[in-house]
């Protein structure tokens, strides 16, 4: 783990200095997080790109303003079953998911 003549560390080498190196179990917690803390971060986005307020989210859904609130904000993890109806019903849009082996 080098840094570079400016003195600077990537993000990837600052997280094997404090977090461990990729598939140890500090560093898959942080990098789970990370993924939830992004669901909830698009899902934010977009609700502001379509003009809603949680609480039309949250009606358009089926759910509360509080539930869309804790997901966005990294407190709760979302369901796929929720996620999807968040990102269909609620916003419009469609999931695409894909598996990385």
């Amino acid at each position: 783990m080098s840094k570079s003549k400016n003195n600077i560390t990537s993000l990837d080498q600052f997280k094997d200095k404090h977090f461990g190196e990729v598939d140890t179990p500090s560093r898959t917690e942080l990098d789970d997080g990370y993924e939830n803390f992004k669901i909830g971060a698009l899902i934010h986005e977009a609700r502001l790109e379509k003009g809603l307020t949680q609480a039309q989210l949250a009606e358009k859904v089926g759910t509360t303003k509080s539930y869309i609130s804790k997901i966005e904000n990294n407190i709760k993890e979302v369901r796929l079953s929720t996620l999807k109806k968040i990102v269909e019903l609620g916003l419009g849009g469609k999931i695409e998911l894909s598996i990385k082996l």
